[in-house]
């Protein structure tokens, strides 16, 4: 639950309580980690309180995941992208692409080439990165773990489709007259 909160979620805090109370306005039982062997120790009456300190730290997280939904969202990501659940915690998007461009080749009879990436000196180089051919294109083009890096670049380069100037328009634009 919580490498799903945090890469979901911008909070101040990612502790069970901060999120319980931010998502479900409740709080996990006031006991103190110096006291727990105390409260195992005593009586019937402090091992019951720990017992409902336990209960509701593993409540919690559960009704978190049924709250936002986060079974039904991660299913169905593996189901559309064909990757197992694992793979989106502990793998990046381009796996998720990859899987998805191979599915469809496969359909189609076709073979999707590999691209080995050489270690240099026991070091792993990285993503393959591919300088892009400037322009603007009037057809869809692909681009892989992309995600991140769009809205810095966007914001600065001051780029949106909703400010494009066509060709045939650009002949005759003054800037002046946008308001």
């Amino acid at each position: 639950m919580m490498q799903v909160i945090i890469r979901e979620h911008k909070l101040r805090s990612y502790s069970l309580n901060s999120v319980a109370f931010q998502f479900l306005k409740e709080q996990k039982e006031d006991v103190p980690h110096t006291i727990i062997s105390d409260l195992q120790n005593e009586n019937e009456f402090t091992r019951r309180r720990l017992a409902i300190y336990c209960i509701k730290d593993a409540h919690l997280p559960l009704r978190l995941l049924e709250k936002l939904m986060c079974l039904f969202n991660l299913t169905e990501m593996a189901r559309v992208t064909g990757v197992p659940i694992n793979f989106l915690f502990s793998r990046g998007q381009q796996i998720k692409v990859a899987s998805q461009l191979y599915r469809k080749a496969k359909t189609l009879d076709l073979v999707i080439p590999v691209r080995r990436i050489e270690q240099l000196e026991g070091k792993f180089e990285g993503a393959i990165v591919i300088d892009p051919q400037r322009g603007y294109y009037t057809h869809p083009i692909a681009t892989l773990d992309f995600a991140s890096l769009y809205p810095s670049i966007m914001m600065a380069h001051n780029l949106c489709y909703t400010t494009l100037v066509p060709p045939h328009r650009a002949k005759n634009f003054k800037p002046e007259e946008i308001q």
